[in-house]
């Protein structure tokens, strides 16, 4: 059978991107291998209806209203080679099975790259995040650290000092504050420490302390960390994609690649903030691209 549509990756932008496919009555299949970027996360924040809700909740919730359609399948299963013969896209699975679509969104999302410090995989998405629009509420006031070894620390310390002014920034032994950048984190009360840290310590998830190498050390409740970025799979280098300067899938505003038939959504291909709302947002966005490419190449032939 030729699909209309396969997605691969079953985040909100996914998930939304389904949803569309599936209510214009289209064939498709979403390919969920369930590893998902917010997996450590404990509440989602910021989309109406859904403020605080767990992450896993939310997908079930999300995953029940897809399986009102009998035209889509939900496959929890990984996807291992993507090739396009000819106008066809086949798939194929861990499972040894194969499938032929017209039309292939990569909705597969990025894999965080977390500084090396000793401790900080077990605070991370309970009292460490990267996102101040996601979680700065509940840190509010609070005893901020920034942990960074990029220049983008300035702009994610401006953002932070929204929530509260209590605010110290570790570069952990890297210069990447110019002498302005500094005289004004000075001029609000915030402290940059240069130092390499040793390790972060705390209880149960929760952050307490950082100590560095020079046997300093500062009391935290809890803050951001800048993580890098890399694509969770290589399914658009391998099809051909061209990628921008931040290393996410170039797109078009509906998400279409430079290659025909292949489209992005999600935190894969734009450089928004990493939020729940707009992921689905960019989900259903990219999802109203491809049913009106099929709708306009039907007509057409």
């Amino acid at each position: 059978m030729l699909l209309d549509c396969v997605i691969i990756g079953g985040g909100p932008a996914g998930l939304n991107a389904a949803l569309v496919v599936a209510r214009s009555g289209r064939k498709v299949i979403l390919f969920d291998e369930d590893k998902p970027r917010n997996g450590v996360t404990q509440e989602s924040h910021g989309f109406i209806t859904r403020d605080g809700i767990k992450p896993a909740e939310f997908k079930k919730i999300a995953q029940a209203d897809l399986m009102k359609y009998p035209n889509l399948a939900i496959q929890k299963q990984r996807v291992i080679d993507i090739q396009k013969i000819d106008e066809v896209f086949g798939i194929w699975t861990m499972d040894g099975n194969t499938y032929q679509a017209k039309k292939v969104i990569l909705s597969t999302g990025l894999t965080d790259i977390m500084p090396q410090i000793a401790g900080i995989h077990e605070f991370y998405g309970t009292s460490l995040f990267n996102c101040p629009f996601c979680d700065g509420w509940e840190l509010k006031n609070r005893a901020i650290v920034v942990i960074s070894e990029e220049p983008r620390a300035f702009h994610m310390t401006k953002m932070i000092y929204n929530w509260s002014q209590d605010v110290v920034v570790c570069t952990n032994g890297k210069t990447i504050l110019s002498q302005d950048q500094k005289e004004l984190l000075i001029k609000k009360n915030i402290t940059v420490i240069e130092d390499e840290i040793l390790q972060l310590e705390g209880e149960g998830g929760y952050l307490k302390k950082i100590r560095f190498k020079n046997g300093k050390e500062i009391a935290r409740d809890g803050g951001f960390v800048t993580t890098g970025l890399q694509q969770a799979a290589q399914f658009a280098q391998t099809l051909g994609c061209n990628m921008n300067k931040m290393g996410g899938i170039e797109t078009d505003t509906f998400g279409r690649t430079n290659i025909a038939g292949v489209y992005a959504s999600g935190d894969n291909s734009n450089s928004l903030p990493s939020q729940l709302i707009i992921a689905a947002a960019e989900g259903s966005k990219v999802a109203i691209g491809v049913i009106g490419d099929l709708i306009n190449e039907e007509f057409e032939n």
